[in-house]
């Protein structure tokens, strides 16, 4: 089968569709035929070298897949072949097989296309467990999402929305604020242009939000503390700006706040099943009527997947940038 590799570290030169041996699934899991997937930043990391796959996983790039079920697994009841599914995964979505386990997988919504449907996993399940199960973010509170017009941010915007939370957001651009305003966020902040935590105060009466999801990392370390309202909860989903930083306890301690980060890469089949169980619960129907959608920036072949990566280097687009096979 044709899938995506790197030959070695580096630009996204480095990446090839290459003939590679076609996965055989497990007894607890399907083939799935790709129909379209989707790049992520962790893709770029991987082809740079700095984010490896975890050890079992194949080193074709592509965490999220969407397509038709090709082969089940003899424990892998509940699924036929040709059903439509979709589902993070720890690598190998780029291709045109992948295998996923039954639990994980997803059925698609009837009123979406395969791009749409593969700009979904990765983006609705990190929103969705850090700010349901990690931010505890509650009706009626106010969320800073940094990177608002990101994957992950268009994502969480429009949950949050759902949720009948007030969404405040960051963006690098007026072009990239309006976007983010029509998912439904209630405010932007230019970063580039504006200090976001007196913006915040500015926002909230001085109160501060309840939960602040962050892509950036060390440097924004300091600052989302200081906009965070008492009680507050801190949740880091990205390094783009380093990994470390120091932190003043005292400010955690006064205003009892907390602080908390994750990855879905190196979950295990468990975990990431019980995610796949409460997103089908929350967010499978607002897609299905519509509430919620994904944001699709470009749509790509596969053989463009090196323009895909540096349009995604680039951060000029807003929403996902999908593959199709």
């Amino acid at each position: 089968m044709r899938a995506v590799v790197a030959q070695g570290s580096g630009g996204p030169e480095v990446l090839r569709v290459a003939e590679v041996d076609t996965p055989v699934p497990g007894p607890a899991e399907l083939l799935v035929r790709v129909r379209a997937t989707a790049v992520n930043r962790a893709d770029v990391l991987q082809r740079r070298g700095m984010y490896p796959p975890p050890p079992g996983t194949t080193e074709v790039l592509g965490l999220e897949a969407a397509g038709e079920v090709a082969g089940v697994g003899a424990d892998a009841g509940g699924w036929r072949e040709g059903d439509a599914v979709f589902a993070i995964l720890p690598g190998g979505g780029h291709a045109e097989y992948a295998v996923v386990p039954a639990r994980v997988a997803m059925a698609v919504p009837a009123n979406l296309d395969w791009p749409g449907a593969a700009a979904i996993p990765e983006a609705f399940l990190t929103a969705l467990d850090n700010l349901r199960n990690r931010g505890r973010l509650a009706v009626g509170e106010t969320v800073l999402l940094h990177g608002g017009s990101s994957g992950v941010g268009t994502a969480a915007i429009q949950l949050a929305r759902a949720w009948s939370c007030r969404v405040l957001v960051t963006a690098s651009s007026r072009r990239k604020l309006e976007a983010c305003a029509r998912l439904g966020a209630d405010a932007g902040i230019d970063y580039r242009r504006e200090d976001f935590v007196e913006r915040v105060g500015e926002l909230t009466g001085g109160r501060g939000a309840d939960v602040v999801l962050d892509i950036v990392g060390g440097p924004y370390l300091e600052r989302n503390l200081r906009a965070l309202a008492p009680e507050g909860r801190l949740v880091v989903i990205g390094l783009m700006g380093g990994a470390s930083a120091e932190l003043d306890l005292a400010r955690l301690l006064t205003r009892r706040l907390s602080v908390s980060a994750s990855t879905l890469r190196a979950r295990g089949v468990a975990a990431k099943a019980a995610l796949a169980d409460q997103a089908r619960r929350e967010v499978l129907p607002l897609l299905a009527d519509g509430t919620v959608r994904p944001v699709v920036d470009r749509v790509l072949g596969l053989d463009d997947v090196a323009e895909a990566h540096a349009l995604m280097e680039s951060s000029r687009h807003i929403g996902k940038i999908v593959l199709t096979l």
